[in-house]
This record gives C-alpha cells, sequence and structure tokens, in this order.
C-alpha cells in the first residue's frame, strides 16, 4: 500500500515540501495503521508516525545520491508509537523515568511542574523553597507544603532566574499572549541555513546491503531524550555515530536505550587535551548533534561558525527547548516542562473531565523533535552533497509543540495497557540484557536492529 490520503500522509507530505526534497520519493514510502497503542486528545501517534517516516524517506534518498535508488521503507503507526514510549528493560527490570521529587504540584493559583531528575536541579528547587533537610530526607508533600503559598508563576520566575527547570501550567490562550507563545510562533518547524562554503563532500557509493549512511560520521554531543533520539536514528540508518560525554556531567538512565547503535567516549571540554581531542574530531565530522544550553558551546569556541571553519562542509544540528529568540530561549527545558508551559496538560486534562493538568501519555516532543532532526541533517548533507556549503539545521521542543498543537484533537479513547515487553527486541549490549523499543520504520533491504552494541560512557576512545 502506498502513502494514503490520511493526517500522517499529509504531515509526511508536508515536512517533504518544506525540506525542499523532490516529491518522487514519497513512492519509495508505504504507512499503514495497525491499532493504536496510546490513549491522548492529542494526534501523538500522527506525530510519531509522520516524523519517523520523513527521517526514514530521507535515508532512501541519501540512498539514492550514492548510487542505491531501490530501497523502501514501511512505517506502521503503531510501530512509531511504540518507538516513542522509550519503553526498555535492563536485566529484566524497568528503570525508573522519574526522580521521586520531580512532577506537578499545587501553588496558591495553579500548577507548577518542577524537574529535579538531575540531583543540582533538585538541590537548587528545595533551596529556593527553603527546605533545609538533606535531599534524601525531602517527601513530595514536604515540597507541596512549601509552594502553598507561591504564584505558580512567581515561583517560575524565581526558579528561572536561578537557572532551574520549573514552569507553571498554563492553558494554551495563556502561553500564547506571552513573549515567548509570539515568538515561538514566528518560528520554522526545521530551520536550514547556509552558514559557511564548502566543495561538495561526495561520499563513496553504496555497495549492495550498506545502509545509506555508512561512511556519515556523526559527532552526538547531548544527553536528554531529542537529541540521542536523533544520533541514534542516524546510528540505524548506518551512521558512523560517537557519542562524547562530559565524566563531570550527570546522564538520564534512558543513555541505555539511545546509546544503541554508537561509539561512547569521554572528553572534557574544560581541559586543553578534551579541547583538542573534540577538535581532531570535528575536522572530520559530517554531522555535529548538540543539545545543550543555548550559547554554552559557543562559549567554548564551538559555535556554528567556528564549527563550519573547523570542518567546511560540516552539518551542525542544534536542539533547544524554547527556540532562539524571545525571552525564554536562555530558559531551561525539557519537554515534560514544555508541556505543561504551552497548555497541553490542561488540555489533556479537560479531555478527561479534570481540572488537575495531565501529562500526554510519552514524551512526544522529545522523540519527534529527535526525528526530524534527523530528517533536518540528511535534508542537510543532500544539500551539501549537490551543492557544497556548511549547513545549520535548528529545531526546539517548543515549535515542535506547536506542530502537534496544529494537527488538531482527537477522541479520547483509552486503550488496554499492552504488553510492551513483548512487542519489544532484544539489543546487543554491553550494559546487560537489554530488552527496547525498535525504531518504528522498516527497510527494504537492512535490519534496523543490527547495530553496534549500546556501550558505557568512555568505552571507547574518542578517534574516529
Amino acid at each position: 500500500m502506498s502513502v494514503a490520503d490520511n493526517l500522517p500522509a499529509a504531515l509526511v507530505r508536508d515536512l517533504w515540501a518544506q525540506s525542499g526534497l523532490p516529491s518522487a520519493a514519497m513512492t519509495r514510502l508505504s504507512l499503514s495503521n495497525s491499532g493504536a497503542l496510546l490513549s491522548s486528545s492529542f494526534q501523538v501517534g500522527a506525530a510519531a508516525q509522520s516524523a519517523i517516516a520523513a527521517a526514514a524517506l530521507a535515508a532512501t534518498e541519501v540512498a539514492v545520491q550514492r548510487g542505491r535508488p531501490e530501497l523502501t521503507v514501511r512505517v506502521d503507526q503503531r510501530a512509531a508509537e511504540l518507538e516513542c514510549t522509550g519503553y526498555f528493560t535492563l536485566d529484566g527490570e524497568l528503570p525508573d523515568a522519574w526522580a521521586p521529587l520531580s512532577g506537578l504540584y499545587p501553588c496558591a493559583d495553579g500548577y507548577v511542574r518542577i524537574h529535579a531528575n538531575f540531583d543540582h536541579h533538585r538541590d537548587g528547587a528545595l533551596a529556593l523553597l527553603d527546605i533545609p533537610q538533606p535531599p534524601g530526607q525531602v517527601s513530595r508533600e514536604m515540597v507541596a507544603s512549601a509552594l502553598r503559598n507561591w504564584s505558580a508563576e512567581d515561583f517560575e520566575t524565581a526558579a528561572s532566574e536561578k537557572g532551574l527547570p520549573v514552569t507553571a501550567a498554563r492553558d494554551f490562550a495563556g502561553f500564547d499572549q506571552t513573549a515567548q507563545g509570539r515568538a515561538v510562533r514566528t518560528m520554522p518547524l526545521i530551520s536550514i541555513t547556509r552558514i559557511g562554503e564548502a566543495e561538495p563532500r561526495v561520499p563513496v557509493p553504496l555497495r549492495p546491503g550498506q545502509k545509506p549512511l555508512t561512511g556519515i560520521r556523526v559527532l552526538d554531543l547531548t544527553r536528554i531524550l531529542a537529541g540521542p533520539v536523533c544520533g541514534r536514528t542516524l546510528a540505524t540508518y548506518g551512521a558512523d555515530v560517537m557519542l562524547i560525554n562530559s565524566p563531570r556531567l550527570p546522564n538520564i538512565r534512558a543513555i541505555v536505550d539511545t546509546s544503541r547503535g554508537k561509539r561512547s567516549a569521554w572528553l572534557d571540554l574544560e581541559h586543553t587535551e578534551g579541547r583538542k581531542g573534540l577538535e581532531n574530531l570535528i575536522r572530520d565530522a559530517n554531522v555535529f548533534v548538540q543539545a545543550y544550553s543555548p550559547d554554552s558551546l559557543a562559549r567554548r569556541g564551538y559555535g556554528p561558525a567556528e564549527l563550519a571553519a573547523l570542518s567546511p562542509g560540516i552539518v551542525v544540528t542544534s536542539l533547544s527547548a524554547w527556540g532562539t529568540s524571545g525571552p525564554w530561549a536562555s530558559r531551561k527545558g525539557f519537554d515534560s516542562l514544555v508541556q505543561t508551559a504551552m497548555g497541553f496538560n490542561m488540555a489533556e486534562a479537560q479531555a478527561t473531565g479534570s481540572d488537575i493538568p495531565r501529562a500526554l501519555p510519552v514524551q512526544i516532543l522529545d522523540f519527534a523533535s529527535g526525528f526530524l532532526m534527523a530528517l533536518g541533517a540528511q535534508t542537510a548533507l543532500l544539500r551539501q552533497m549537490q551543492s557544497g556549503g556548511s549547513y545549520l539545521v535548528e529545531v526546539s521542543l517548543a515549535r515542535t509543540a506547536l506542530w502537534l498543537r496544529s494537527m488538531g484533537r482527537c477522541p479520547l479513547v483509552v486503550t488496554d495497557q499492552p504488553d510492551w515487553n513483548g512487542l519489544c527486541t532484544d539489543f546487543p549490549s554491553a550494559w546487560g540484557e537489554l530488552r527496547a523499543a525498535p525504531h518504528g520504520a522498516e527497510f527494504s533491504d537492512f535490519d534496523t536492529r543490527d547495530v553496534r552494541p549500546s556501550v558505557p560512557p568512555g568505552t571507547d576512545a574518542p578517534v574516529w
């Protein structure tokens, strides 16, 4: 079955047209729907399926440019939704996704969401609330009690001034009326900008059976979900992905799952040796993926212009939470916070007849943004192959949220809880026995499960 006239198909066509890619490629894509897994009043399934399909279709277009025009791809909505659950087990155990103090809390006039998965964020929030006890002795009830005298937006403002990831819950109209709401509406979903001149880098032709991105080198400087999903997707399509971690920074437990297909090395950019190691990698990289706080790498001398000077022809792919303009551009943000601030949690609650904000069933902003980053990176690679240049690709969680909102609402049909483990697949891993949701796209002549084992940070030397 070819691409049908339905919402996911229309979304893919729109993403494809916005990327300026040839419409003839759509004949290589098949979409299907074997039944929804997720319950939401938003089109999370359509968002998952279309974002994955566009990224996978871009891989087939790269294959065409490298002499393999026969690749086709199929994406089932159920498989796309499964990947976006981020479900995985390690040695048979399901890791906790959230720290005990992360989550939604009532305030004097509404609700706030606190992201406390990292200890320094948790400790900062507790200090702001003047809770002196050791973090291990603090309960959610204690945090809720301390917040009762705070206005939600006052606490949000006070937290953001200290660099803490906290947001007030708003409805759609409330966010739209903010200066950041107005700024986000001016941003493209995927921004691709030529940032330097360079000769085309024409990769060697593919041999039969090789994946589309074989030989493409990707530096992955990301830690939280969306960026790592981008790198994992490119690795799934054959890229040589090098994940770079700092030995000083914490990671979320999902690194076990998002490291599938990647090499993983330590580099400390606070030291000369670490910076030299990174620069050596950059010189031979095709793609540089980053999702640190705005300007944090630029302050160290690794902004887009500096990267293009180090490696003419590179594709710099950058993720932000709130976008690159507006008063919140420098704020920290995560999927759960963007959902809350932009109105999705309020709207999802209303769909269930509740006044208590309700999160979407999956972190769809993270996953969709990761796939859109992979689409943008491959689009820029194609432009580089064809006409040269260096490129900057920019995606934000907030703009992805507007994209989801633009799809409209759907009836909230509660689905039965599936056997998630039974739907998943075993993957090679140095961490232990890893069972996880496979990639939502299936290609005609290679297995997306055939990837490098997931390995802990520092396993590999930082050399290509």
